[in-house]
């Protein structure tokens, strides 16, 4: 199952500005292919056909009009039937028997696989070749009739945006479907397809939906080398922003001393103190909860180290490769230092609100939304508050983002913290410590680079 589970070596979402890819599983059908068909040639709309290679053998004629008018064929097995439950050799069969279906067909050979349901066994692999793996971002249980035109139409409609990769289905004799389902598809797809044409969505192939993904990947990876390598110029600081950062900074130093916040060592971008927790019972992504009473270890970030790399850096990017990097180096710096007082032993896990929290999950803490009420409501007042201080441009930021700059609870537990982080694993440690050198990071470390900085920067 690991391609359905992990996504490996697929392809299920594209990266484009105003492309979505329609994919159809089961076909061809006599009844309900040439209906679809038409209906695509009315809204100019390419798509690609994942044929079941016993359905394509009795309609060669279908796939020689799927061929002509523009669209991919794609390979479905021989037979409906999940590889789980076939030996690799058998998959191998299905694959080959489909693929010379289709060839004699059309005179082309197929490049994509979509395995049904979506389960590929990892020996598989082996057997596909040259073939691409396609899966879908979004599918719609359309196979089933009782979902009906309007709800079928409505679940169409949450995913009319660019990049998504569609799966429906124009036959309906495939085991556990509903002959008569495909006739409720193409009515709800008409209306998807006259409201993304009124929209100016294009309705693409899967190998025109790769192309162009891939060719955004390059651009962006191109805009973020720029950017690492010729940052812009550092923006100027006002005198009332300086001297609002320096009472905000000298409050935190009188807050630190006040409630016995302390830094870890090793110059780490953390504070931290111990403390009973007081909030509502969180449940651990790892199954292990923090209750009230329970002791904590509450982490609070570096402000000052932070405010010195927004206003130093000039770029947001950099700025948020420098958390991640810092985040990395600090908390086994913050396991040594905890493994180091014994009198913690009894500490539950690791606790702190933020609104730099969506990518640290990387990290191993999990994210828990707070919940509502007054304190909620004081704490984002509070952060938002901390930003625009801190942020030179953070006014502007607070507007711009304000739907996404949501604090939440960051927490993890003592037991997934110490296997993370073991005392004694330096080698991991240094690797954690990388520096990041803009001028030697290549397009396939800045993919999660880029990301770190999307996920990591308010």
């Amino acid at each position: 199952m690991i391609s359905r589970i992990f996504g490996f070596r697929v392809f299920k979402r594209g990266k484009t500005k105003r492309e979505i890819a329609l994919t159809f599983d089961d076909g061809p059908d006599p009844t309900y292919t040439p209906q679809l068909l038409d209906l695509l040639a009315r809204y100019d709309a390419k798509a690609t056909f994942f044929v079941v290679g016993a359905n394509a053998e009795r309609h060669p004629d279908l796939l020689r009009r799927m061929k002509d008018e523009g669209h991919v064929i794609g390979i479905h097995n021989y037979v409906h039937k999940t590889n789980w439950f076939m030996r690799p050799a058998t998959v191998k069969r299905q694959i080959h028997q489909t693929s010379e279906v289709i060839r004699k067909a059309t005179g082309v050979r197929s490049s994509y696989y979509r395995p049904p349901w979506g389960i590929v066994n990892l020996f598989d692999f082996s057997n596909l070749g040259h073939l691409q793996i396609i899966l879908w971002s979004a599918m719609f249980n359309d196979w089933r009739q009782r979902v009906g035109v309007k709800r079928l139409t409505k679940r169409l409609m949450k995913k009319l945006r660019p990049g998504e990769v569609l799966l429906l289905h124009d036959c309906g004799t495939t085991l556990g479907a509903d002959e008569h389902a495909p006739a409720h598809m193409l009515e709800a797809l008409e209306t998807y397809l006259e409201e993304g044409k009124s929209r100016g969505y294009r309705f693409v192939h899967i190998e025109e939906m790769i192309e162009i993904s891939d060719q955004m990947r390059a651009r962006r990876f191109e805009r973020l080398r720029e950017q690492l390598e010729h940052p812009p110029k550092r923006p100027r600081i006002g005198l009332l922003k300086r001297i609002a950062v320096a009472l905000w900074l000298g409050w935190e130093r009188v807050f630190q001393v006040l409630f016995r916040v302390k830094p870890v060592k090793g110059d780490a971008i953390f504070h931290y103190r111990v403390r009973k927790y007081q909030g509502e019972t969180l449940q651990l992504t790892d199954g292990e909860e923090i209750r009230k009473g329970d002791e904590v270890v509450e982490l609070h970030l570096d402000n000052e180290k932070l405010f010195q790399t927004l206003s130093s850096s000039g770029s947001v990017i950099r700025m948020a490769i420098y958390v991640v990097r810092e985040v990395g180096r600090a908390m086994p710096k913050l396991a040594s230092e905890l493994a180091g007082r014994p009198e913690l032993d009894h500490v539950k896990g690791l606790y702190g609100i933020s609104m730099i929290n969506r990518g640290s999950q990387s990290f191993g803490f999990s994210t828990i939304d707070l919940p509502p009420g007054m304190f909620s409501r004081f704490t984002r007042i509070y952060l938002s508050l901390l930003l625009r201080v801190l942020h030179p441009g953070g006014g502007q930021r607070v507007r711009e983002k304000k739907e996404t700059l949501v604090p939440r609870i960051i927490a993890m537990s003592m037991t997934e913290f110490r296997r993370r982080y073991p005392v004694a694993a330096t080698p991991g440690t240094r690797k954690r410590s990388a520096d990041v050198s803009p001028s030697k990071t290549l397009p396939s470390q800045l993919e999660p680079l880029d990301k770190a900085a999307r996920e990591l920067t308010p």
